[in-house]
């Protein structure tokens, strides 16, 4: 069921997300299934989203990974995938997203698509913003 808001709502809505300095909801802690998986492993990690408002509404949960150490640069975050959910107030979802090898891809120096072993870390939040995001870190061996 989708509400729609007149101009004072969304006001409304925008001041009490900007007092709050978060999202209409709170995360519990960024849990990654399995911590240490090998190169053509994949994983989930997930998130508890709480609508901590008074109202309904959607929110789109946002995961980053980033390469610790590649023999190439790489992005800080990159977007590699999101979940949308939608929460009555005070209601709990955990949202689950997956983790593959592809997600941890990229063209290395030889133009081959790879993953290299090493440190990744995983940001699963509201935004990209820095305070937004929960930190996990994922292990890749050979």
């Amino acid at each position: 069921m989708m509400y729609c808001f007149n101009a004072a709502e969304v006001f409304q809505l925008a001041l009490e997300i900007k007092e709050n300095g978060r999202s209409f909801y709170e995360q519990a802690q960024n849990k990654i299934q399995d911590p240490e998986i090998k190169k053509d492993e994949g994983t989930m990690v997930s998130v508890d989203v709480t609508n901590t408002g008074k109202r309904a509404g959607h929110e789109v949960v946002q995961m980053y990974i980033r390469d610790c150490f590649s023999s190439v640069t790489r992005p800080v975050k990159e977007l590699k995938g999101f979940g949308r959910v939608f929460l009555e107030p005070g209601q709990t979802e955990t949202i689950t997203l997956e983790i593959t090898p592809e997600l941890l891809s990229f063209y290395d120096m030889d133009m081959k698509y790879t993953v290299e072993p090493g440190e990744f870390v995983i940001m699963v939040g509201s935004s990209s913003r820095d305070e937004d995001l929960l930190r996990a870190v994922l292990i890749v061996n050979n």
